[in-house]
């Protein structure tokens, strides 16, 4: 891709500019141009789309979202050493990318939406990635503003998320995921095509809404799994006593004796809507 986009190769543009991986940031960089592709082709069609992406660090996502044809993205990058980098990405794309210094928790995406697709593409940091998912599965308002997210996790986590009940993985992340969203795993990625190399092989998971889900309140199914998952092994009726126990089990219909990891995510609903 380097010769499709006329950019130097990523490995230049780090030594250049100095950009060693910081555990600190979670950043680990992918420097295969074709990989990056393969991550943002994931997404569908970009065309006339806007794209979210978080932690771009020298760029190599954000190169393969905007040579696939995205109509802008709008990056968010703490580190200060990338925006250099960046800036050059945004010479050779006039207009199309906006970078935006600062942290992405505290980013209000919904707020910087335009009108028109938005999609989100990310390599996400690994110590904020999760977090970030959990916003984006509970915004203020659903549908969301996002159209699908592409996002890459530690594959562990990516297990959690498309986790069904009756799976060792299944928890509040897999009935989150599994009330709101379609999710499925694309493709994994091993150790070796990051810099530095993780200790763990990574996946890229791909979600769309569910335009309707199952009404329900997020605090109660917060509340719910949270209790629920927090003694998982343990019966239903003693790690929701905080919250009603077995008169809570019993309005939902519900066997007192089943444990978490049983529940299917319709049931988790039916519990948070008996509270």
């Amino acid at each position: 891709m380097a010769a499709l986009d006329g950019l130097p190769p990523l490995g230049d543009v780090i030594r250049r500019h100095g950009l060693d991986a910081r555990k600190a940031l979670g950043q680990n960089f992918i420097l295969d141009l074709n990989l990056t592709q393969k991550v943002a082709r994931t997404a569908g069609s970009l065309e006339d789309a806007t794209v979210f992406e978080v932690g771009p660090g020298p760029g190599g996502l954000t190169r393969a979202i905007l040579a696939l044809g995205a109509k802008k993205v709008i990056a968010i990058e703490r580190d200060p050493r990338c925006l250099p980098a960046l800036a050059e990405v945004s010479t050779h794309y006039p207009g199309r990318l906006e970078v935006i210094e600062g942290d992405a928790l505290e980013t209000d995406f919904e707020a910087l939406a335009p009108e028109g697709p938005v999609k989100i593409i990310a390599n996400l940091p690994y110590n904020v990635g999760t977090q970030l998912l959990v916003n984006w599965l509970l915004p203020k308002q659903w549908p969301p503003f996002w159209q699908s997210l592409t996002l890459m996790f530690q594959k562990e986590v990516g297990q959690r998320i498309v986790a069904d009940e009756d799976d060792d993985h299944y928890g509040r992340l897999g009935v989150l995921c599994g009330w709101r969203t379609s999710a499925h795993m694309a493709f994994d990625i091993p150790p070796q095509a990051f810099t530095p190399p993780p200790k763990v092989t990574s996946t890229v998971v791909h979600l769309t809404p569910n335009e309707n889900p199952i009404p329900c309140s997020v605090t109660n199914l917060e509340k719910v799994t949270q209790a629920a998952f927090g003694q998982r092994r343990k019966m239903l009726r003693q790690s929701l006593k905080p919250i009603g126990g077995e008169r809570l089990l019993e309005k939902a219909g519900i066997d007192p004796q089943r444990r978490a990891e049983t529940l299917s995510v319709e049931e988790f609903c039916l519990l948070a809507n008996s509270l």
